[in-house]
């Protein structure tokens, strides 16, 4: 981790990160106490951990990283995703889009901005969503339009 991410990653933590972060975590209990909730807790905790630490890491798509199209469970990850958002997704979201928005205020906030911004979409469909590097984020989004590209000159 560069210097400027590390330092990206402290104030970020000391400015709301934290706070940020237990906003997630505490979904994440309040999903697991259901029983029912524990596939979005697991997601919640997930997502929780990126929110404390975000500079660096980034939010994919768990098919974007295999490459493989999601199938039956892709349906069964939206149905669980719109009754995420309902209850807890759209509180969450309204909360990282003010505090975005709060950010951009100043020039300074601006990388902030654009963070709680990740976690705003993050916060809409939680799973199937992995957290991985920037780095190998990048790599996959472009193997995935590499194929995307490959099937489109096909068809």
């Amino acid at each position: 981790m560069g210097p400027i991410r590390l330092i990206l990653n402290i104030l970020w933590f000391v400015l709301g990160g934290l706070l940020a972060g237990l906003a997630w975590f505490v979904a994440g209990i309040l999903a697991a106490i259901t029983i029912v909730g524990l596939p979005w807790a697991f997601a919640c905790f997930r997502i929780g951990s990126y929110t404390l630490w975000p500079f660096g890491r980034d939010v994919v798509w768990a098919s974007e990283l295999t490459g493989r199209p999601s199938g039956a469970m892709g349906v069964l990850r939206f149905i669980g995703n719109v009754i995420w958002f309902i209850p807890i997704g759209l509180s969450l979201m309204v909360i990282h889009v003010v505090a975005a928005a709060a950010c951009f205020l100043s020039i300074i906030g601006i990388p902030f901005g654009w963070a709680h911004l990740k976690l705003a979409a993050a916060s809409v469909f939680p799973l199937g969503q992995r957290i991985v590097s920037s780095d190998l984020a990048d790599l996959a989004r472009r193997q995935s339009a590499a194929n995307a590209l490959v099937g489109w000159r096909r068809a």
